[in-house]
């Protein structure tokens, strides 16, 4: 049975879902003013994999990840640039989508933009004003009255006084909020910026209330796992439970959070300058060794990522791929033989242990040696079991061998080139031989020639 690691409870508890078989997700997505660093990446790549895993283990999985297209930052950024918001919200979903995609993240069931539930957000804050959670402070828009929440602080596990003290460091100190712990539900509009009408004057929703509208909108009241970064626990993830809660509402069953990510041993950040986009690591390392890299430590702990360390997990995908070539050599139906069922065992029980990751690869890898040492003793029947299973698992991590595959057009154009190549060794023009190995290596394709015939795959 799954066990997952509840922060609202703070312990490992068996994980019940609402309906029977069915698991319904929110995640917090981006907010789309920039391009996406390698933080993004850790949390898409958790919660990917809890996706896969559940749909695996027989779940029949919805799983939502939102898109804040309306924030202070984009507002800044729009105006730095002279563009509009909506300009700039659509040009960074859509560099976010194309390096999550390039990462192998499988996309979610829906994704809400803000700017699509406005009205859900109105109500919300309606039902606030009816439970007296909400007031107005007149000039700067709607805020949400803490005090309204008995248990405010019972995510972050603090008290209301401790979470006082710190206020002016993640929570703003502003006039007029009765206490420095309230949270602006609805801002009202400034000259330029965009609005929408309210009962209480025109503005825009406060962050913390649109993730609240949109997953009880979506999956309705008491869905299954709300997750995110364990930045997010407070304020943002603790607001979203506090409004929840207080207009009656039953909010997340378990709320689930990743660890950060340190670079070269340091915490990743900007004003330390090793603030690595996405798009500069995935240029210079193979995305699948990025995503099994994040695998090899559990989701809850910070993880280190550096060059090094990206270039072991690099030769370890090669092992996985050569085993997935030498079956295909071996003329092997991988397909049709047996799965190893002690091994999906212990696989589903590293993985029902709260997403155990890393002793989920160990698995995996495990059959890779096993399928590769029965391949040296012409063991068939081993090495397709091993190897099927290996292959199956593999891909319940997203780290499918072959992933990286051409189009039917650019398959046709390397066999072409390797049919060519094969004429001239036996012209024995070695010269031209090696003159289309070396073109197709700068292109990132690498022949290896075998027995059974030259194969080719991915640098």
């Amino acid at each position: 049975m799954l066990h997952v690691h509840d922060n609202l409870q703070r312990r490992k508890v068996p994980f019940e879902p609402r309906e029977p078989g069915r698991v319904s997700m929110y995640v917090c997505g981006p907010t789309v003013y920039d391009t996406p660093h390698v933080g993004h990446a850790r949390r898409e790549v958790v919660f990917d994999v809890m996706r896969r895993y559940l749909a695996h283990a027989g779940f029949e999985v919805t799983y939502v990840a939102n898109i804040t297209d309306i924030d202070d930052k984009i507002i800044g950024r729009a105006a730095e640039e002279g563009r509009t918001e909506p300009d700039v919200a659509a040009e960074f979903t859509d560099v976010y989508y194309r390096e999550m995609d390039r990462l192998g993240i499988a996309r979610p069931d829906l994704s809400p933009r803000a700017t699509e539930f406005v009205e859900g957000m109105i109500a919300t804050i309606t039902e606030l004003f009816q439970h007296d959670a909400a007031y107005v402070i007149e000039g700067k828009g709607v805020y949400f009255d803490t005090s309204a929440a008995d248990e405010y602080g019972q995510l972050v596990g603090r008290s209301r006084d401790e979470l006082a003290e710190g206020a002016g460091q993640r929570v703003e100190i502003e006039e007029g909020k009765r206490s420095p712990l309230d949270f602006a539900l609805w801002k009202s509009a400034k000259p330029g910026e965009p609005s929408w009408p309210t009962p209480w004057g025109n503005g825009r929703p406060g962050w913390h209330t649109e993730c609240v509208a949109m997953s009880l909108s979506i999956l309705g009241d008491g869905f299954d796992i709300h997750g995110g970064g364990d930045d997010l626990v407070f304020p943002h993830h603790e607001n979203e439970l506090a409004q929840a809660d207080a207009s009656g509402h039953r909010f997340a069953r378990y709320w689930l959070h990743n660890g950060m990510v340190n670079v070269d041993g340091e915490k990743m950040s900007k004003s330390l300058g090793n603030f690595t986009t996405l798009a500069e690591l995935l240029d210079h390392h193979a995305p699948r060794a990025v995503r099994l890299l994040m695998l090899q430590t559990h989701y809850r702990r910070t993880m280190e990522i550096g060059h090094d360390a990206l270039v072991a997990a690099a030769e370890g995908l090669k092992r996985l791929d050569s085993m997935h070539r030498r079956l295909a050599a071996a003329g092997l139906d991988v397909a049709a033989a047996p799965l190893d069922a002690d091994a999906v065992a212990r696989f589903d029980a590293a993985m029902d242990d709260d997403f155990s990751t890393p002793a989920a690869v160990e698995v995996v890898f495990g059959l890779v040696r096993r399928a590769n040492q029965a391949l040296d003793v012409d063991d068939d029947i081993t090495a397709g079991s091993a190897g099927h299973t290996a292959l199956q698992l593999a891909d319940v991590l997203g780290l499918a061998a072959g992933a990286s595959t051409a189009s039917a057009g650019e398959a046709d154009g390397i066999a072409a080139s390797i049919g060519l190549r094969n004429q001239a060794r036996a012209a024995r023009d070695f010269a031209e031989a090696d003159r289309i190995r070396d073109e197709l290596a700068e292109r990132g394709i690498i022949l290896e020639d075998t027995a059974d015939g030259t194969t080719w795959h991915r640098a």
